[in-house]
């Protein structure tokens, strides 16, 4: 086809090579500390309660407010999405290389502070706390669009899919190390201090200058895996795509590739100056012939990624409610602070051995075979299917079968994974152009991640329970988990009708996905400027 440069010509045909593997684990590494770094805050918000909200003369331990538990789980989120259309941005102005590892010392640092926050009272505790938590996000949301495009313009085309999605897989593991440091931690702590349920004796149960460093150190425990990798992820070259396609510098791409690819590759400085000239090279975001080419692609990805992350975050994020509803977790005046934690934890991470990392690295297998499109679409039906199923009959299932509650449960967990969790990361960093990639994707996680501040903020106050007795404190009533699951199925519906507005990219190069390989677009008229659904 006119216009296709050697270097990308050679990157798509590569056989899978060590390079791609090492791409795979330094990209993945950085997955693996942001999911930590995102969910261990739902494995100690009831301790936070208990060490700086308990009043002794009351029945229950303490909890934290509605507004600090809000903010406290919400204000990574929000760094997120910032960081997300901030670093998004930078990396197609400067170049993936040069943005990468700033974002993993931004979470270093902050892991680090979040286990250091400070206060001479609990409110100010907790407002460092989401400082650096807020900072911490940033850098979380960097890695997103970053980890994206660099696998995606690596990968060869015939398993460029399941490359990316196993960079996001690692995000399960994440969520596993995070369930397993908390055990690690709550049991080292219990087998020490033989501390008695809040209900047997109020104040023995909180050995506040102990419990203190609990949390701390599995908030802390997100900087190690990524400052492992820092050293490797500077070793990097820039991608090919986007020195050649974006930077305009052909022999540097040849150079680049030829050490990673161990192959002879030539220079087309000529041939690369004509696909920079090319008209439909040149366009911008904001302009008319994007809105045609990409538009509805950009629509598709961002409401679908919305869609998900409202229900996926909100799941998360209220499970430990949903455990205590089903009886996992017992009434918090029969546990001392140390059992709460390893309670929460050992049902975490039950649920993500048995239905989140399962979920994710069947996308990885299947992803090449039966398309993005065919996964996400499978996805949101089941997930769909499995929140009504879950919801219309909640009270048969509280009642009479906690068990058959929970392994439903996985299965929407499984499906979010093994469908548009998965897919909603994939295809952004594959149809649009290189000047562009990377701030399309960071647009489309940002969108994501304003659905998971609706899930986070809106399902905290939602899934409370509408008898005042059950209520927890400082909140108002709600509409309960069951409607509250009825409103996730809804929203998953909605997510598998958008997902018709997202292009098949399965064994397609990225050029040909984006159409920058025409060197005139005058002659060829809009073949490989949209992709048929």
């Amino acid at each position: 086809m006119a216009g296709e440069l050697g270097v990308l010509n050679a990157l798509d045909a590569a056989k899978t090579q060590w390079y791609h593997f090492t791409a795979i684990v330094i990209a993945g590494m950085g997955f693996f500390t942001d999911a930590y770094d995102l969910f261990c805050i739902s494995l100690v918000t009831k301790l936070l309660g208990r060490v700086y909200y308990t009043d002794i003369t009351k029945d229950k331990p303490g909890a934290l407010p509605p507004n600090i538990q809000s903010a406290v789980t919400g204000v990574v989120l929000c760094g997120t999405l910032a960081g997300q259309l901030f670093f998004g941005w930078l990396g197609d102005k400067l170049g993936r290389k040069k943005v990468y590892g700033l974002t993993l010392m931004l979470m270093v640092v902050c892991s680090i502070a979040s286990g250091l926050s400070f206060g001479s009272s609990p409110n100010g505790v907790m407002a460092t706390l989401c400082f650096f938590r807020f900072w911490l996000g940033f850098g979380i949301g960097g890695d997103y669009p970053l980890s994206a495009t660099i696998m995606s313009e690596y990968a060869n085309k015939k398993t460029r899919g399941a490359f990316i999605a196993a960079v996001f897989a690692m995000q399960g593991f994440g969520i596993l190390a995070g369930g397993i440091v908390a055990l690690i931690v709550s049991t080292s702590f219990d087998h020490k201090y033989k501390v008695p349920s809040y209900e047997e004796n109020r104040e023995a149960s909180l050995v506040l200058p102990v419990f203190d460093y609990v949390w701390r150190i599995i908030l802390m425990f997100g900087a190690v895996p990524a400052a492992l990798t820092y050293y490797w992820r500077m070793k990097m070259p820039e991608t090919a795509r986007y020195t050649a396609l974006v930077a305009k510098n052909a022999t540097k791409a040849a150079v680049d590739m030829s050490k990673v690819l161990n192959v002879e590759l030539e220079s087309e400085e000529e041939k690369v100056q004509k696909l920079a000239n090319a008209e439909n090279n040149r366009f911008g975001l904001f302009s008319t012939e994007f809105a045609k080419c990409h538009g509805l692609h950009l629509v598709g990805t961002t409401t679908t990624w919305f869609l998900l992350d409202i229900a996926f975050y909100s799941q998360n994020l209220f499970q430990k409610d949903i455990f205590s509803a089903i009886g996992w977790i017992p009434p918090a005046q029969e546990m001392n602070a140390i059992h709460e934690v390893y309670r929460i934890a050992k049902a975490q991470t039950l649920i993500a051995l048995c239905s989140t990392v399962p979920g994710y690295w069947f996308t990885v297998a299947f992803i090449d075979y039966m398309g993005r499109f065919a996964i996400q679409l499978m996805g949101f039906f089941f997930m769909t299917v499995f929140m009504f199923a879950l919801a219309i009959p909640y009270d048969h299932w509280k009642k009479d079968n906690k068990i058959g509650f929970v392994v439903m449960y996985s299965f929407t967990f499984f499906f979010s994974n093994f469908g548009p969790n998965a897919t909603t990361f994939v295809v952004p960093a594959e149809i649009f152009p290189a000047r562009l990639r990377s701030t399309c994707h960071g647009i489309s996680a940002a969108a994501g991640k304003a659905g998971a501040i609706v899930g986070a903020f809106g399902f905290l106050y939602a899934a409370q329970s509408k008898n005042k007795a059950d209520v927890d404190p400082g909140y108002r009533t709600g509409i309960g988990i069951k409607n509250s699951l009825i409103m996730l199925g809804v929203i998953n519906f909605l997510g598998l009708l958008f997902t018709f507005l997202v292009p098949e990219s399965k064994g397609k190069s990225l050029e040909e996905l984006s159409g920058e390989n025409e060197e005139d677009d005058t002659t060829k008229g809009d073949s490989g400027r949209t992709i048929p659904v």
